[in-house]
């Protein structure tokens, strides 16, 4: 049974762990293949190469658009990998040849740094395109960075590892993302050897101007749909667990162990993805199961996501979300009763490239919910030339998701749960299918509410 393993960022940083606890330790039957790996940039790498996913700090991507001296960013950022490379020499990592080749990917990505800045200072060309393609070049670097290193520690281990390089860094054919996954894998067989890919894959389209950062997942979705994986197995540094233990803590929250695409999808809707909604899509359609594994805790199952599951019991099975979020709400008397009056409302946010996350109505009022980072001055300033009157809320977002959470008084459970801890809630939101029922509340009340639900609903 061929499986396809994504490890995630902070795991390969520690990659004693996933050489010990996944390479070696899970190996059925001292049988090291019939599995594929697709790897992640170490830990912060894709950050110092872009920009800080979080806090938004500049990386060498973003002194290259600003023309800053992108070259001694670039120099010191090979310095930094070097360093990681000499911290894996105790696993068995070649030093020189590790360090050779970075060396060489570097060069040959301030090579084409170079010729792309001139060509966009002659003033010929699209200059966004030139910066998309400068984006691509340095998102590959991580992931072709910790890929060679895998292969490299897997062979001096006893493991025949084979090196499938998807940045298509030295080739110029112009194949599409899938082409190119196609044309690696057609010749490898994977009952003999463990083939290790970059989560970055070079196509024609353009794996960050259609994903952007989650585009490691979907090139692991689009191997394990090119291989019939039977399963697709997600090695994280967490489980994906009842609530996030930073907040209830540890002894206060499990791992769910069995949910569907469905609260996977809901999940994805407010940041706190188990897959990436884009890349969980092909590998539901092909009926190919996803688990959650933490890879600190081999031993343990993990999580499965089947396109079937529905809990025998009626529970809710995660409570999650967010406090990045801005509540819009739009007035008007003249509201009432009239037919597909929200539709220029829409129009507004689609002008503006703002998704909603939630959406509430009554006779006069529309609520939204939207991403902080999507809420704009001029969104506002639109809004409030169309409309009696325009509010605007910092706010946060709590959810009780599951499966099969349709017992009677559930979220009279929910809402009681958070009165009792004097958070007051602002808008709610749950569709017929009661999937999520989902709660706008006070910014400040974030942590007090998911501890609240998470003890009424999921313990």
């Amino acid at each position: 049974m061929l499986t396809v393993h994504k490890i995630g960022g902070t795991s390969m940083s520690r990659f004693g762990d996933v050489l010990n606890n996944i390479v070696l330790g899970q190996a059925p039957g001292g049988n090291y293949y019939d599995r594929i790996f697709v790897v992640s940039a170490y830990n912060n790498v894709t950050n110092w190469l872009l920009e800080h996913k979080k806090t938004g700090e500049p990386g060498v991507y973003d002194l290259f658009v600003k023309n800053l001296d992108y070259k001694q960013a670039l120099e010191q950022l090979l310095n930094k990998l070097i360093g990681i490379n000499h911290g894996m020499e105790e696993l068995g990592l070649d030093l020189q040849v590790a360090d050779d080749f970075i060396h060489s990917r570097i060069g040959k990505s301030m090579n084409y740094l170079v010729s792309l800045d001139e060509v966009m200072a002659s003033g010929y060309v699209n200059k966004q395109n030139i910066l998309l393609a400068a984006r691509e070049i340095l998102a590959s670097i991580g992931e072709a960075h910790s890929a060679f290193n895998a292969v490299n520690i897997f062979q001096n281990s006893g493991v025949n590892a084979t090196f499938v390089d998807l940045c298509g860094f030295h080739d110029t054919e112009y194949l599409t993302i899938d082409e190119r996954i196609h044309n690696a894998f057609a010749g490898i067989d994977c009952s003999t050897t463990l083939p290790v890919a970059t989560g970055y894959t070079k196509g024609t389209e353009g794996i960050m101007r259609e994903f952007d950062r989650g585009y490691s997942e979907v090139t692991f979705s689009k191997i394990a749909v090119e291989v019939k994986a039977a399963e697709a197995v997600i090695h994280k540094e967490y489980h994906l667990s009842s609530a996030d233990p930073a907040i209830v803590g540890v002894d206060h929250s499990k791992p769910v162990g069995a949910t569907n695409f469905n609260v996977a999808d809901q999940l994805a809707d407010i940041g706190m993805e188990a897959i990436h909604p884009k890349a969980s899509k092909p590998l539901e359609v092909a009926g190919i199961n996803i688990r959650i594994k933490n890879t600190f805790e081999p031993e343990h199952p993990g999580t499965l996501i089947s396109g079937d599951y529905v809990g025998e019991v009626s529970r809710v099975e995660i409570i999650s979300g967010t406090d990045k979020v801005v509540a819009i709400e739009v007035h008007d008397p003249f509201m009432v009763g009239q037919v597909g009056y929200d539709m220029n409302l829409m129009k507004v946010m689609l002008r503006h490239r703002v998704s909603y996350i939630l959406k509430a109505t009554n006779a006069n009022s529309i609520t939204m919910v939207i991403w902080e980072k999507d809420h704009t001055d001029e969104l506002v300033t639109e809004l409030k030339g169309l409309y009696h009157q325009v509010t605007v809320r910092s706010s946060a977002m709590v959810c009780a998701m599951g499966t099969n959470i349709t017992y009677p008084g559930s979220l009279a459970k929910a809402t009681t749960a958070l009165s009792d801890r004097g958070v007051n809630v602002e808008a709610v939101s749950q569709s017929l299918m009661q999937v999520n029922m989902q709660f706008v509340i006070a910014r400040k009340d974030y942590e007090t509410a998911i501890r609240a639900l998470n003890k009424a609903l999921c313990l």
